[in-house]
């Protein structure tokens, strides 16, 4: 590990260690908060580790036309921003990152908006964002000599650490809440591989075991407590800054579940403008389900500096965490930056997600909430007509088929949750209608739906 050019920091009591001397679980010895990567070059003003603003953007631009491997992922083609391995030679990619953002014309008409795009991670290869993390953290273990590597997850997870082992040739540990994930993420944790442990418990309470599995066995920890994947998480940061040609939004409405990627898209964004690569940072704003919203509640209270867990209890499985890890770091990031954090129903994220796919976009529930949680920050006045905002929607609609198929055919919501919002959701279903097989059946349905 190129220890020379980073090292970590620990985000509680500012400690600062070498990259080898991180326990297994990624806590501070002294305040058992967690780390964060940081390159001391970079605060010397005429470091020569210091990058150069504009001969970076011309050599990241240069990279996409490149047919070398790594230049072609979306995360190594901006190592010189994540300089934490000996070689980059050594980078397990499966070409993740360089995500589309679309543009979204029908929201933005519907909340009076000139501006609205989804950066959609879910394009990564295993179909979430958490690829990009995935790759920065485990070309760490495999470079660390490890053989194994381990997480506890709620499906997403798992899917992109199995499969990244399975590309560098290491085993893989899976813990996940017994009968608490969408199938369609476990069956990929599955095909690539991974000795998959389904325990009767939480998310919190897998991770909470695993973190004692791993101070007793050679077991390499990535989940986002691993500092190494925010520094690829971070990444979608530097394309979105790309996109705005090295201008940022007003506004990034983010997803908010165990909190690593709020937390990484803003050190992300902080870089570049200490670095001179931006003039300022967006607004991050976080956004949780009501039923799994321990952060929004500190917020609501007055108080972000504390968090009370919860049980977590969404259909929005991805986000499902009552105990978030890293919602100190969110936190800051949101308070930094002048966002908001705040929660939304469980209807408000199906009909977000349902109005998503009239714009031919799919995406799994817990990206929906970013969509929900900005029409109640534009209805509050928090976002203005003329401000540019980005959603990060975080997964593919296919990690969660059930989850759309069941809303479609009107079985999703309780009658007490969908209360309030029967005609939106009347609107937007669209079940599968059984008709005889004639060119007269088929029109008069089309006729009916048509309306």
């Amino acid at each position: 590990m190129n220890d020379n050019l980073h090292q970590l920091r620990c985000f509680g009591c500012g400690q600062r260690i070498s990259g080898a001397d991180a326990r297994p679980d990624f806590r501070c010895a002294q305040c058992g908060d967690l780390f964060e990567v940081e390159y001391p070059g970079w605060a010397v003003a005429r470091g020569h580790d210091r990058p150069n603003p504009g001969a970076l953007k011309w050599l990241w631009r240069e990279r996409r036309c490149s047919s070398e491997t790594i230049d072609q992922s979306g995360v190594w083609r901006f190592r010189e921003l994540l300089p934490i391995l000996d070689s980059f030679g050594s980078a397990v990619t499966l070409r993740e990152g360089n995500t589309p953002l679309y543009a979204l014309p029908r929201a933005a008409k519907a909340l009076g908006l000139d501006q609205l795009f989804a950066k959609h991670q879910g394009m990564n290869p295993t179909g979430s964002f958490k690829d990009t993390g995935m790759t920065a953290a485990l070309s760490v273990a495999k470079e660390r000599g490890f053989s194994w590597v381990a997480c506890a997850s709620t499906g997403n997870t798992s899917a992109a650490m199995a499969a990244y082992a399975a590309r560098a040739g290491l085993r893989s540990l899976v813990l996940i809440p017994d009968g608490k994930i969408a199938w369609g993420k476990l069956s990929q944790a599955m095909d690539y591989g991974a000795v998959t442990c389904q325990l009767k418990t939480d998310f919190d309470g897998c991770l909470q075991l695993l973190t004692t599995i791993v101070q007793q066995a050679p077991i390499y920890l990535l989940n986002s407590v691993n500092p190494y994947r925010l520094e690829g998480q971070k990444t979608p940061a530097f394309e979105i800054a790309e996109a705005f040609d090295w201008s940022v939004p007003d506004h990034l409405i983010v997803p908010g579940g165990n909190l690593g990627n709020s937390s990484a898209l803003g050190k992300g964004f902080r870089e570049l403008k200490e670095l001179g690569l931006v003039a300022r940072m967006p607004r991050i704003s976080v956004i949780q389900a009501e039923g799994a919203n321990p952060l929004a509640r500190s917020f609501a209270s007055g108080n972000p500096s504390a968090l009370e867990p919860v049980e977590a209890h969404t259909r929005a499985t991805a986000i499902r965490i009552g105990n978030p890890a890293s919602w100190r770091k969110a936190a800051k990031a949101i308070q930094d930056t002048g966002g908001w954090c705040l929660d939304v129903t469980e209807a408000e994220i199906a009909i977000a997600k349902a109005e998503l796919g009239t714009e031919g976009l799919g995406c799994e529930p817990a990206s929906a909430v970013t969509l929900a949680g900005l029409k109640k920050l534009r209805a509050q006045g928090k976002v203005a007509a003329a401000d540019s905002v980005v959603l990060v929607l975080t997964g593919h609609t296919l990690k969660d088929a059930d989850y759309t198929i069941d809303f479609h055919r009107g079985s999703l919501l309780q009658p007490e949750e969908a209360a309030g919002h029967e005609t939106e959701i009347t609107a937007l279903c669209r079940n599968a209608v059984s008709v005889d097989a004639t060119p007269e059946a088929v029109l008069a349905a089309l006729k009916e739906q048509a309306g």
